[in-house]
């Protein structure tokens, strides 16, 4: 299995998710008072549960949330991974 990294540099992020047609969105109805909702990336046609946000909203949650982006860049057999994930900091 090819390794995954974990990082909180935006620009790494940014550009991970760009590179792959990805898109920063938030997942409907989540939001709670603080306004923020559960974040997800939408790399295909955009998902009716999904609504597109721009990147500094994607960033004050992230931020706010004390999250992490661990993920990989490549698959086992060197093509390009799509495999990522949201954790909290240690």
């Amino acid at each position: 299995m090819a390794q995954a990294e974990t990082t909180t540099d935006h620009k790494v992020i940014r550009k991970w998710i760009e590179e792959r047609q990805g898109h920063p969105t938030k997942v409907a109805g989540t939001e709670g008072k603080d306004g923020e909702g559960i974040l997800r990336i939408d790399f295909r046609e955009p998902d009716e549960k999904l609504e597109p946000i721009d990147w500094d909203e994607f960033f004050k949650t992230f931020e706010d949330r004390k999250l992490a982006f661990l993920h990989q860049d490549k698959t086992a057999d060197g093509k390009t991974s799509r495999f990522f994930k949201f954790v909290h900091r240690d």
